[in-house]
């Protein structure tokens, strides 16, 4: 269920910056139909940052409503607080989520033991399987992999999104967790080389709009040709790097509109529209993928 190609799905917008629901629904029938693994909603490329708690709600809702039990549901649950962690988490039980994707405390800049209390708190106060969200670009915080040892003995602790980039983290974590934890890059430039090292898979930007490519190629290193998985990723690197050209979603929401897949790039404040230097770089991308016809 969690491995090959997860996408980290965008949140459609209409112009007046309301969820669109028939972008959204079109979104979900393109993962399905592109083979993608699993969906995470409400994660950083979702914008949860700037959603009202009745918004992501709602977002939830939707996914499942559209996705109506064809693929995983993965819910972004993490926040900076204990407590409201605990009770965001709860609020998912029994709506049909798969599990929860839960992203260290952001701005408190807590201990390694208080990481640890953190999501030792929250997994006990719930059934959900958790995975852990390591992202210090964006949060200020690093979950080392000590601190990714012990949380791994908690039997709904199952796995972890690993973004930092760094391909020494998934060496020093597999010495130090069962076999069976799952291991999931969540940085698409080192995904491929991140799979090699023995990853599951990838929680990725790309896949919002190179789908079908993305869950090709987790299946090419699934069956073990990376003479092919490496010639496929080449044509994507592209797209992997421009699509961080400017903060996430901004390059993917507008790669996304341009190629139809929503109705509009809106991003909520403080998120700004791609600038007209930096869409001719990813359309650039967009075509060397096979994206766009030249």
């Amino acid at each position: 269920m969690f491995k090959g190609s997860i996408v980290a799905l965008i949140t459609p917008m209409n112009e007046q910056g309301i969820v669109c629901y028939s972008s959204l629904k079109k979104l979900i029938n393109y993962h399905v139909k592109s083979g993608t693994s699993a969906i995470v909603a409400l994660g950083t490329t979702g914008e949860s940052a700037t959603l009202t708690h009745q918004e992501r709600r709602h977002v939830v809702e939707l996914v499942l409503k559209f996705s109506k039990g064809r693929i995983p549901i993965i819910v972004g649950t993490g926040v900076n607080s204990t407590a409201e962690g605990v009770s965001v988490t709860k609020s998912f039980e029994n709506s049909g989520v798969s599990a929860c994707l839960s992203v260290t405390p952001y701005y408190n800049c807590p201990t390694q033991e208080g990481l640890y209390q953190h999501f030792r708190i929250i997994a006990e106060n719930t059934n959900l399987p958790q995975i852990l969200y390591n992202v210090p670009s964006r949060t200020g915080v690093d979950l080392l992999p000590k601190t990714i040892a012990r949380l791994s003995n908690i039997k709904n602790i199952i796995g972890i999104k690993e973004a930092t980039g760094d391909l020494l983290r998934i060496t020093e974590i597999q010495k130090l967790v069962a076999e069976d934890f799952i291991l999931l890059s969540g940085d698409d430039p080192t995904a491929l080389d991140f799979m090699e090292l023995g990853g599951c898979g990838v929680i990725s930007v790309t896949a919002n709009i190179a789908a079908d490519q993305m869950a090709n190629l987790c299946d090419v290193v699934n069956q073990g040709n990376m003479q092919q998985a490496h010639f496929l990723n080449q044509k994507l690197m592209g797209l992997h790097r421009t699509l961080f050209i400017e903060p996430n979603p901004i390059p993917v929401k507008w790669a996304a509109k341009e190629l139809g897949l929503i109705e509009s790039d809106m991003l909520r404040l403080p998120m700004t529209p791609l600038t007209k230097i930096n869409c001719a770089i990813v359309q650039q991308a967009m075509e060397d993928a096979n994206l766009l016809l030249t």
